[in-house]
């Protein structure tokens, strides 16, 4: 029996136009998807878009379209994008197909038979950008994910009995695979553990959803919409028998790739709603960081938006798959810049691998009229020879192993650590000098390096095909090996290159990037930025207050003027609470850092604060502190700062730590 694979992105709101951030996740399932399909697997990669809610059907209305329309027009952008990028998905689902709709309803008729359901009324905060219910909020409190000002809702509801599931969800988290990294898992117990309240899993104070059941005034709440399609789009709920057996066939799926910012939805909400349903779980749900840009996350509303046309138009597909997952540590925030993109693809693609590929297969060509060479006698090898085959056994191994750990970084690390092992072992050999000799000797010693270097390179180009396919493929074909979707890599191994194998036609596959790159995408993005564009789903769907305090990381030409004024609502979007020091302890290599760890009642924040001049570590322990505690995380020396501690600074530069004369309780918030 054939193993069955199935991996899933979430499925994107088309509140906005797609973005590399979009495009971060998609390109690692996308990834995850090709290299199961080398190793054998029947593959079913999902990706497409939530087209439902409230957010949606005021954007359409701001943009003078129907909710249909305006979610048919974002709807193509991202699979026109998919396509260009040569995103290899299997089917892409939308909210708005009749298949899921027809689906949804079914899913939801077997939780309410299942007595999971019942009708109530809802009164509370409402965070619409974000279509979340926002527990325990005040009329004027800000969305603790997104920080936009929560709307004061009140109508009647279909309930779900999320209460009834804590301790079953609990013995769920139990299993460590089921949710990674171990950061999101942590955070998911903390909040399931601190009780869980029914959820409301419809609307009926607006109509641009999915119609309950035998009640049609009432629309499904879109996260049960969208998180339905997981399986609607393999079949469940489908009276047809082909998609009956596609369910059977791959749910439950391997791997749901997700945003951490949508953990509690995918990893509480989901879970419960799919045993509620006497459905199985996912194997495991898999939560990346947020892409920073100039540290901040990418949002149309901070003007902070990067294209993916941008970077394919100048750099390619394969630059910025290669520079994504080996420039960020998965599961961590990561930053981009077009500075760093085209540092690493000229250090690592165009110096790297497309100059072994280059200088390697130039030689055979000169020197072996274009036919991989073998030593004539066993005397030509060396124990430099050895040791670059050994370097190959390695890296197919630990790459594998880090690579299904969806240690993405560390795997491409360990495979260009055998690309730049090989380069150096070519300019110790000096074949080009070899070249130049006629004796026996000499050529045998030649052909034993060169078709060293060629094994070497093939093995790393089949390893990396999964991230850069179309470069990949070329090189493969360079090398004379045909189509590389043939390759078998679990049966890859050192010593498979034959002798005499014709070479095709050689080409650069990186031509080195230079300052001028670098100029071109930051003019294209700055043009694009002050081109008017017809997008009204952010500002429609945003209240007006909620636009002015976007970025918790405020550069110096944004900070107001001394005489500029803020509003009250521009100050209730910084959330200020209370906390305790529980751990303190300096940076290494940094003067001013200290790591601290800090309980604010609801969690314990690492937060790095530039205070050590000021304090030492043994005097912070048990001390109360004021964090902002929405501030959008930050990497600094390679460690991630969650909030900011309140000081005051003084004259010469020392900081002064805000502070209570009173009592207050750790994780109260200041207003």
């Amino acid at each position: 029996m054939s193993r069955k694979f199935y991996i899933t992105t979430p499925i994107y709101y088309v509140n906005a136009r797609p973005h590399i951030g979009h495009a971060y996740t998609t390109l690692a399932c996308d990834t995850i998807a090709r290299r199961q399909r080398l190793l054998g697997a029947e593959t079913f990669f999902l990706t497409g878009t939530d087209e439902h809610g409230q957010k949606i059907e005021r954007a359409a209305q701001a943009a003078g379209k129907t909710p249909q329309q305006y979610a048919d027009e974002i709807s193509a952008e991202f699979r026109q994008l998919w396509k260009r990028m040569g995103i290899s998905n299997d089917d892409f689902i939308r909210t708005t197909e009749d298949r899921h709709k027809k689906r949804v309803q079914e899913l939801f008729r077997k939780i309410r038979d299942n007595g999971f359901i019942y009708k109530g009324t809802y009164t509370g905060q409402y965070c619409v950008s974000d279509e979340l219910y926002v527990d325990g909020a005040q009329p004027g409190d800000p969305c603790p994910t997104c920080g936009r000002i929560t709307e004061t809702v009140h109508e009647e509801n279909y309930f779900f009995k999320l209460s009834a599931f804590q301790d079953k969800l609990l013995a769920l988290y139990a299993n460590p695979e089921f949710i990674r990294p171990e950061a999101r898992r942590n955070e998911v117990i903390s909040f399931v553990r601190s009780g869980l309240r029914d959820l409301s899993i419809s609307r009926s104070t607006f109509s641009w959803g999915i119609p309950v059941p035998d009640d049609p005034k009432h629309v499904i709440y879109v996260w049960l919409d969208a998180l339905a399609n997981y399986i609607t789009a393999i079949g469940y709920g489908s009276s047809h028998a082909g998609a009956q057996e596609a369910f059977k066939k791959f749910w439950p799926a391997d791997v749901q790739m997700i945003g951490k910012e949508i953990v509690r939805f995918h990893c509480v909400y989901w879970p419960a709603f799919l045993m509620a349903a006497g459905l199985p779980m996912p194997k495991a749900i898999v939560a990346h960081g947020w892409l920073l840009f100039e540290e901040s996350k990418m949002s149309k509303s901070r003007g902070n938006i990067v294209r993916t046309e941008t970077i394919l138009d100048v750099l390619g597909s394969d630059a910025l798959r290669y520079f994504l997952l080996r420039e960020v540590v998965f599961g961590q925030d990561g930053s981009f810049s077009f500075d760093a993109l085209v540092q690493r693809y000229n250090s690592d693609l165009a110096n790297g691998l497309g100059n072994l590929a280059s200088r390697t297969l130039t030689m055979i060509n000169r020197y072996f009229k274009g036919e991989i060479p073998y030593p004539s006698h066993a005397a030509s090898k060396t124990v430099a020879d050895d040791a670059i085959a050994e370097v190959a056994r390695k890296t197919i191994r630990e790459f594998g192993t880090l690579f299904d750990q969806f240690q993405f970084s560390r795997a491409l690390e360990v495979a260009w650590a055998l690309v730049a092992a090989v380069d150096k072992y070519i300019v110790e050999n000096e074949p080009w000098a070899l070249g130049e000799k006629q004796d026996e000797d000499s050529r045998s010693r030649l052909a034993t390096v060169l078709y060293t270097a060629a094994e070497a390179l093939r093995i790393a180009t089949a390893l990396a095909h999964p991230v850069m396919p179309d470069a990949t493929a070329k090189i493969w074909s360079q090398i004379g090996l045909g189509d590389i979707k043939k390759l078998a890599l679990s049966e890859l191994a050192w010593g498979q290159l034959r002798l005499g194998t014709k070479l095709g036609e050689i080409q650069p596959v990186f031509p080195r990037a230079d300052k001028s790159a670098i100029e071109r995408m930051q003019k294209m993005e700055e043009e694009q930025r002050t081109t008017p564009v017809a997008d009204a789903a952010v500002t429609a769907a945003t209240p007006p207050a909620a636009n002015a305090l976007q970025s918790a990381t405020v550069s110096p030409s944004a900070v107001p003027a001394a005489n500029d004024k803020i509003s009250i609502d521009d100050f209730s979007k910084i959330e200020l609470r209370v906390g305790m020091v529980k751990v303190a302890e300096r940076v290494p290599k940094a003067d001013k850092l200290l790591r601290l760890e800090i309980d604010i009642g609801t969690e314990v924040r690492q937060v790095l604060a530039g205070i050590a001049e000021a304090y030492s570590p043994e005097t912070l322990v048990g001390r109360k502190v004021v964090i902002v505690a929405n501030l959008a995380p930050r990497k600094l020396r390679g460690m991630e700062s969650n909030g900011m501690i309140v000081a005051a600074s003084l004259e010469g530069g020392k900081p002064v730590l805000a502070g209570f004369l009173e009592d207050v309780p750790v994780g109260a918030r200041l207003k």
